[in-house]
């Protein structure tokens, strides 16, 4: 079974198992909730029947969790260990034995307290298992023809709310739907990290300039979502800024 998000890396990993393995012998799924953009879910399931791959989603509600909604800094161990356990089970009903993510060995150089759960029910990752970076996956994303070999990096949308923050569904639509719309201005890489009335957008280096001289046009729609102020990080895109500021 394959955790799928529709990512490059799920993407890729699907991909070369669907090439390698009997159709049956695999299961891609999906878990859709609150925290998961619906365009991406409709991605997902585009992706998966390309391929030909058995394909199942399911309906996970992180929200449910108190745990999970009070945001601390483990808060993702919360979600993985629920994910990963439905999904074990899901295994075992489809008489499969192993459970893999797609995670690579790029993704050890953030905070990832969800990397316990995966321990606790043995989930596998065989990219890392194989010593690939998230370059290594788009480079030969790219060699075998998959589109989505520049796809930007995806993300739950909690991962935009300071820790201790309190997550709910009415945020988080926000989130989704500011960063929705900057994408259909046409910025790429995207994230708005959410600070109650305040936002502070992430595009990568190159697009910053672009970000300047639209940034009327951001602001006025951003302020129409629900932010009093508009903000835009010179830094630029980089995995995990929240936790430059984690105690």
């Amino acid at each position: 079974m394959i955790a799928f998000s529709g990512g490059a890396d799920s993407t890729f990993l699907l991909k070369v198992a669907s090439e390698v393995l009997p159709k049956n012998k695999i299961l891609a799924v999906t878990a859709n909730s609150a925290t998961y953009p619906p365009e991406e879910l409709a991605f997902a399931k585009k992706i998966a029947k390309s391929f030909g791959a058995r394909y199942k989603v399911i309906k996970t509600d992180e929200l449910r969790d108190k745990r999970f909604v009070s945001n601390p800094v483990n808060r993702c161990y919360f979600c993985k260990k629920e994910l990963f356990a439905r999904l074990a089970r899901i295994a075992v009903q489809n008489k499969l034995n192993v459970v893999c993510d797609a995670s690579n060995i790029s993704d050890k150089l953030d905070f990832r307290p969800g990397d316990k759960a995966k321990k606790e029910l043995n989930i596998r990752s065989p990219l890392v298992e194989a010593g690939f970076s998230k370059e290594d996956i788009r480079k030969l994303s790219r060699k075998i023809g998959l589109g989505t070999w520049d796809k930007p990096s995806l993300a739950c949308l909690a991962s935009r709310i300071p820790y201790g923050t309190k997550i709910s569904s009415g945020l988080l639509k926000r989130i989704d739907s500011a960063e929705r719309c900057l994408r259909n201005i046409g910025f790429k890489q995207v994230r708005v990290r959410h600070y109650n009335g305040l936002c502070r957008i992430e595009v990568s280096k190159d697009e910053i300039p672009q970000l300047l001289i639209r940034r009327k046009q951001v602001v006025d729609k951003l302020k129409k979502i629900g932010y009093n102020f508009v903000t835009i990080d010179l830094e630029g895109y980089r995995t995990g800024s929240l936790n430059e500021v984690k105690k």
